[in-house]
């Protein structure tokens, strides 16, 4: 009998024993044994800390408007794990996925792979039977040794640095940067989106013979009342509306689209095409606003740069109630530096209990590292459903809730509101 997408979802957890394994040597073999089909004419690969997902979604919106064929990959997934992989902007059946992933258990002999590994390559394999004219690669990790580097892309992307996963891309920024800049490509483009680069990305650019192109430096934006414009080396992009997506990183994020557009010169993208891109560009859970008897916001926010820049968006909205905030965290994340920056912007918190998954931070952590004039606000949430309701029940129209953290606690949420319809 074969296997739905659930079973093999089920399988790949279980046919390595880590969770995270860093390297190369045993996804390129897989690859290499299942022939090393190119993704697609053009491959994007995007790494960074914060703003991979939205610059995923800009480019792929923007050259699928432009009548491109476009796969995308990211993760992880809020709702279906078919999210992941997407073809012209909709998630690949699990029909397709599931002969990618029997390819893949054939090729693999008795290499083990990691779930992101066995994911990577499927994803791979179904862009490589698409005929794409581009894929856009979201890095899992690092860079340097994670698995969507074994295809060597076109452009390079780092949406920018700061401090996450310490344990395994090392406790400084120049170290973190050193294993991001492991994308680049001697002769192609790597694009760099943000402020403040650390020097290693320039070193390892010089070393590798890659193109750098720095924000502010190479090009650079700014916004003209109701919309910005973009200048680069290879030309000005005037009167561009603002993105849909919303928040002032969003335009760093936009505008680092632009530049790898820019590098793309067989791919050509008109203004038309640009404007419906950043209009259309959709990123849930992010900054997402839902609507019932008072707004509920989502973000995936789960680290000390991404909170700041929740709190500066939460900063712009006038709450005439109270805000409560529903938080889920994993426990390897700077769960106490994440919840100072948010403390000031809540005033009555409900801490989620991830004990029992993996990675997963029981609601007592959260507890401990709030600051401690909001514990007196906050308790703690066994059931997440139960919560919800409750709070659907207490909160009026002048409240707003903000629910943050974890993919896993967005996710969970999301799936809530969509059982309880009757009540938007």
């Amino acid at each position: 009998m074969k296997r739905t997408l659930d079973d093999w979802l089920d399988h790949l957890s279980q046919t390595h024993p880590a969770d995270i394994e860093l390297g190369l040597e045993r996804v390129a073999a897989v690859w290499r044994a299942l022939g090393a089909p190119t993704p697609a004419l053009h491959v994007v690969t995007v790494a960074g800390t914060n703003g991979k997902g939205s610059s995923v979604a800009f480019l792929e919106a923007i050259l699928g408007a432009a009548g491109y064929r476009v796969g995308a990959y990211t993760s992880p997934h809020l709702l279906c794990y078919n999210e992941r992989v997407r073809i012209e902007g909709m998630p690949v059946p699990d029909a397709i996925l599931c002969e990618a992933f029997e390819r893949i258990e054939q090729a693999r002999g008795d290499t083990p792979l990691t779930y992101f590994e066995f994911g990577t390559l499927a994803a791979l394999w179904c862009f490589a039977c698409a005929g794409l004219d581009a894929a856009i690669l979201e890095v899992g990790l690092g860079g340097r040794l994670d698995a969507v580097n074994i295809v060597d892309a076109d452009v390079g992307l780092i949406t920018g640095i700061e401090l996450d996963h310490t344990d395994w891309l090392g406790d400084d920024l120049d170290a973190i940067g050193l294993e991001k800049a492991g994308i680049a490509r001697p002769g192609r483009p790597l694009v760099y989106a943000a402020h403040g680069m650390p020097d290693s990305v320039a070193r390892v650019a010089d070393v590798r013979g890659a193109c750098l192109l720095r924000a502010g430096r190479n090009y650079v934006w700014r916004q003209t009342g109701d919309g910005w414009e973009w200048q680069g080396e290879a030309g000005d992009r005037p009167g561009l509306p603002l993105p849909t997506l919303r928040g002032a990183a969003q335009m760093q994020n936009a505008a680092g689209a632009l530049a790898v557009l820019s590098q793309l010169a067989d791919l050509p993208v008109d203004a038309a095409a640009l404007r419906t891109g950043l209009l259309e560009a959709r990123l849930p859970g992010r900054f997402d606003v839902r609507q019932r008897c008072c707004s509920w916001i989502l973000d995936v926010a789960h680290n000390p740069q991404a909170a700041g820049v929740l709190a500066a968006q939460l900063s712009e909205r006038f709450v005439a109630g109270e805000r409560h905030a529903v938080i889920g965290m994993l426990a390897d994340k700077a769960i106490e530096e994440v919840l100072a920056v948010l403390a000031p912007c809540v005033d009555h918190w409900h801490l989620l209990d991830l004990g029992e998954q993996p990675r997963g931070a029981p609601a007592q952590m959260l507890l401990d590292a709030l600051p401690a004039a909001a514990r007196t606000s906050a308790h703690c949430c066994t059931d997440i459903d139960d919560c919800l309701a409750d709070l659907d029940c207490w909160l009026g129209a002048d409240d707003e809730m903000l629910v943050f953290g974890s993919f896993i606690t967005v996710g969970r949420v999301m799936v809530w509101l969509d059982a309880h319809p009757d009540e938007l």
